[in-house]
């Protein structure tokens, strides 16, 4: 099997999440933004494409760039969508089986976003979490532009022909299966309610032999590919020893980053800076000034400093890309008193790294499933842990700064 392959994600998060199941097997591997080129060293590169809160449109433009300076055909595709289908998974999965095809005359996709770890599992071609249809959770509620949790009727809405593949085939003769749709072309909607499933998912797929074949799913999928390629160990970096203390920035409004955040200030580990949003988008210089000084000043401190955009009565008075952005730019000047970053929610990792000079990262190992932690590459070398919004528990933030703390201090990830 190729041990060299290519990420395309959505968003920041979603690319580390899947980096860091081929880092933990042994395979380098960055997570990459921006205008870069093939990383030929580097055996896994994952992509923010950085398209799921824009428009469909543009979304497939930003797919299809990447794709275009970033595939090789030595190199194995997988597409990362979200485990609960936000951004725009169906469109951007027309337009790679549409280059694909292009480039090698035909395509097949395998398409598995369970991630059982975190509570997403498919079933009957329809996205569960924690059991119950996606469109009864927290996280359809907020906006979808799917229609349904269908993945079968999520791919023919732009086009794509679909075959499901149910639970018990994926369990009995998961090969077979794909063989023959591999065959016809087109993608096969994969059940998957275990990590036992999705390992025969990937090792039924990597059997296909064909050059346009490729993946679309999760870190679930992500981690079962990752296990059947394992790689010899690579030597992680080594971050310089520090006693800045940890920047915490929570930009989802997720319950449970909000429970985890009031977890760790609540424990008197990390001290709570909120910023209001309306201080971020019209506040007077000097009180943006007061607030990033108080924030430089925890951190010079040695301690850790928690901020979040506050939640209170005040309207929203912008989106939450603005929002993210407004409060990268707010932060950027506290970057010379970092010892550590963790960033929760794709748009706040993206935005804060970009304000920081960080442009890649060189993954290490996962903190907790979907909390990876690395280096910072760029003009700042830090260690650095990012998390989707909707991922952990109450304890998560808690986790992810003890180990941040420990990784500064000593430096050294081990």
């Amino acid at each position: 099997m190729s041990t060299r392959w290519l990420i395309i994600a959505d968003d920041l998060t979603g690319a580390a999440d899947c980096a860091i199941a081929f880092a933990r097997c042994g395979f380098a591997s960055r997570v990459l933004w921006g205008a870069t080129r093939t990383q030929d060293d580097v055996p896994v590169v994952s992509y923010n494409a950085d398209s799921r809160e824009i428009g469909a449109q543009g979304a497939v433009g930003r797919q299809m760039s990447a794709l275009d300076r970033l595939h090789t055909t030595d190199r194995i595709l997988f597409k990362k969508i979200d485990s609960t289908l936000r951004g725009h998974p169906a469109v951007e999965t027309a337009a790679a089986m549409a280059l694909l095809t292009g480039r090698f005359g035909r395509a097949f996709a395998v398409l598995a976003p369970a991630f059982p770890a975190a509570g997403r599992t498919v079933v009957g071609a329809h996205v569960q979490v924690g059991g119950v249809p996606l469109e009864e959770s927290e996280i359809w509620r907020r906006g979808h532009a799917c229609a349904s949790a269908n993945l079968v009727e999520m791919l023919a809405s732009s086009g794509l022909g679909a075959a499901h593949v149910d639970l018990a085939t994926v369990r009995r003769a998961a090969g077979p299966a794909l063989q023959a749709i591999a065959a016809s072309g087109g993608v096969a909607v994969c059940d998957a309610e275990t990590d036992q499933d999705l390992e025969l998912i990937a090792r039924a797929a990597l059997a296909v032999d064909m050059p346009g074949r490729f993946f679309i799913g999760s870190a679930g999928l992500a981690h079962a590919l990752a296990r059947l390629g394992r790689s010899s160990a690579s030597e992680p970096p080594a971050p310089s020893p520090s006693r800045g203390g940890t920047l915490i920035v929570v930009g989802s409004t997720s319950s449970v980053s909000r429970a985890s955040a009031e977890r760790l200030v609540s424990s008197g580990d990390a001290l709570r800076l909120s910023a209001a949003p309306r201080m971020l988008m019209e506040g007077a210089p000097s009180h943006r000034a007061a607030f990033v000084e108080q924030v430089a000043a925890t951190l010079s401190a040695g301690r850790d400093a928690l901020v979040e955009i506050g939640m209170g009565d005040e309207p929203p008075c912008a989106d939450g890309p603005a929002l993210a952005a407004a409060l990268a730019s707010v932060l950027a000047p506290a970057r010379p008193f970092l010892g550590a970053l963790a960033a929760t929610g794709g748009e706040t990792a993206a935005a804060l790294m970009g304000a920081l000079g960080i442009d890649g990262l060189h993954l290490v190992e996962e903190i907790e499933p979907g909390v990876p932690l690395g280096l910072s590459l760029g003009q700042i070398t830090i260690p650095v842990a990012t998390k989707a919004g909707a991922f952990g528990n109450e304890g998560t933030l808690s986790a992810i700064a003890g180990r941040l703390r420990a990784v500064r201090l000593k430096g050294s990830f081990s």
